[in-house]
């Protein structure tokens, strides 16, 4: 596998760059928004979108100043939904650091999310980026689809894989999808806007089934199960697998677990070997998979560069992390 600095080598100033453009796209003449600003650049993640975004770009043409645009306009929707999601469920942390509404309120975390969504429309009108706009709203508008899906589902527990990938489709895959199509827009490869679309869902599918494995920890020996998203009866792939297929007996001691006995530690543990046991994660290992070959075949016609070869180490990456 590839490490994260061989995959940054053939972007390595376009990310050194985006860093002060993306500053200066969060600028405020109010003092308490630039602390926060501050705050939200010093604590970020890995940089996975912008990665994929300047990979995509060089991949198929030149990157140049609408490259940047995109990928502020996608940072700051990203970060949006975040500070958003932290005020919804309460979250007091974020990445090991104090989430905004902790800090400073739900009020002052809705509104900075307010102002970043606003600093969205006003650089593409700025910039005339009207194409980038209409391509990063859809996003915002499936997230908030894929979100309101999620709690209409989430009551009731016979969720189906199709409504699952539904789901994810929309609250996680649409913004890898928005990143890899604004990026072939921003370099003029139209040609290449469906095609990188897609490849950055199905990137988007597989990275979020890794994430539910992660929550069976122990079980494919990366350290303790944590049984968060069965804390939070959440309806993952390798759950809902199981119930789909497993007996009566162990379909009826799950869905007691999650719905009734969610907070007991000992109950969650049962529940992630019941899962483990009836070969939940071997199958969304499976899928995963299935989803990571069917994304590279996108890029089968993509002539060989250093860039192509880094967005194929990236796309591996993000199925093998280990956390």
């Amino acid at each position: 596998m590839m490490k994260v600095k061989e995959i940054m080598a053939p972007i390595n100033a376009e990310m050194i760059e985006f860093e002060v453009r993306f500053r200066q796209s969060m600028r405020s003449k109010v003092p308490l928004l630039d602390k926060i600003t501050h705050y939200i650049i010093k604590r970020k993640g890995k940089q996975m979108r912008p990665m994929f975004l300047f990979l995509t770009a060089k991949m198929l043409g030149n990157v140049n100043d609408k490259t940047y645009d995109a990928a502020s306009l996608v940072e700051l929707l990203h970060t949006a939904s975040l500070v958003h999601d932290d005020v919804v469920d309460d979250a007091n942390e974020r990445r090991g650091f104090f989430s905004l509404n902790a800090l400073w309120k739900n009020k002052i975390a809705v509104l900075v999310g307010d102002f970043m969504l606003s600093r969205v429309l006003l650089l593409s009108i700025e910039k005339n980026n009207i194409r980038l706009l209409e391509i990063v709203a859809r996003a915002v508008r499936e997230m908030s689809e894929g979100e309101l899906l999620q709690i209409e589902k989430a009551r009731k527990l016979d969720i189906t894989e199709e409504v699952y990938f539904d789901i994810i489709l929309q609250k996680t895959a649409s913004l890898i999808a928005t990143v890899c199509e604004s990026a072939a827009v921003s370099v003029e490869r139209e040609d290449e806007a469906a095609n990188m679309r897609k490849f950055g869902e199905l990137v988007g599918l597989a990275f979020q089934i890794k994430d539910d494995i992660f929550d069976y920890g122990d079980s494919i020996a990366i350290g303790k199960p944590t049984g968060l998203d069965i804390r939070e009866r959440k309806m993952t792939l390798p759950l809902i697998y199981v119930l789909n297929t497993c007996d009566k007996e162990t379909k009826k001691e799950l869905i007691n677990i999650v719905k009734n006995k969610n907070e007991d530690s000992k109950f969650v543990k049962k529940a992630i070997e019941l899962v483990a046991k009836n070969g939940g994660i071997e199958y969304a290992q499976k899928k995963m998979n299935e989803l990571k070959n069917e994304a590279l075949n996108c890029l089968i016609n993509i002539p060989e560069s250093p860039s192509k070869s880094a967005i194929i180490g990236l796309v591996e990456y993000t199925i093998q992390r280990t956390k």
